[in-house]
């Protein structure tokens, strides 16, 4: 079932999306602290992330590009906005991603590079989200990578990605199969939860999550502390 949440923020896709053309292709940046670009290896979720849904089956197939552009905007809810769960419960049926090994391979994405805030295209969605008395945007982060195949779960951790929110961490992972798949492993200790879920202070809150997504539409991650709004566009290169 949808969450309130979520069919509250139905109202921010009258939001234009500026910018949202296909993203060519810059200069190679200088190297990451943690890797060169281009050769950070993707970080192994656990086998048990969500699989597909049944309808990726009814979709248009996955295009082929060689890099893809994904953003994110992680926030959390402020006021009552779900209904009390067993969050202890939640916390331990999530998968344990700490201290996975680094696969390799050619079926692996790879990091390119991080981008800056400039190249940022939910930024009305960030100020929406900034503006609004049940919100509060989190973290906001854009990066160029290519995909991992379908089934690796294969993703990045929030630190590589340039995301440091107390409390916030997991790994985020794109897949590429007959359709594209964008898959979030995140975990939200909140010293102060929203009021009305009965979470009481440090409260850790789970998401677990993949969704097929299509190139410019606004992607949504529900849950009923915190969500996640993405964006994934194809990458041109030009001779």
């Amino acid at each position: 079932m949808m969450h309130r949440f979520a069919l509250t923020l139905c109202a921010f896709t009258a939001l234009a999306l500026a910018g949202t053309s296909p993203v060519r292709a810059a200069p190679p940046a200088a190297p990451l602290q943690a890797h060169p670009a281009g050769t950070a290896h993707a970080t192994a979720a656990s086998p048990a992330a969500a699989t597909a849904p049944a309808s990726a089956s009814a979709a248009t197939p996955a295009p082929v590009h060689r890099e893809y552009f994904i953003e994110i905007v992680v926030f959390r809810a402020l006021s009552t906005l779900g209904s009390p769960e067993d969050w202890q419960a939640e916390l331990h049926m999530a998968p344990n991603v700490s201290g996975a090994e680094s696969p390799t391979g050619t079926g692996v994405g790879h990091l390119v590079r991080i981008l800056p805030p400039a190249d940022y295209k939910l930024t009305g969605i960030w100020n929406a989200l900034r503006a609004s008395a049940d919100y509060r945007p989190v973290a906001h982060a854009a990066w160029i990578q290519t995909a991992s195949d379908w089934g690796t779960h294969a993703g990045f951790d929030l630190s590589e990605l340039g995301v440091q929110v107390p409390g916030l961490s997991g790994l985020v992972y794109f897949e590429r199969g007959t359709y594209l798949h964008l898959g979030l492993t995140l975990d939200y200790t909140m010293r102060h939860p929203p009021a009305g879920l009965d979470a009481p202070p440090g409260t850790t809150f789970v998401m677990n999550e993949t969704r097929r997504v299509r190139f410019y539409q606004r992607n949504y991650f529900d849950h009923p502390a915190f969500g996640v709004i993405a964006l994934v566009l194809p990458v041109h290169r030009h001779s």
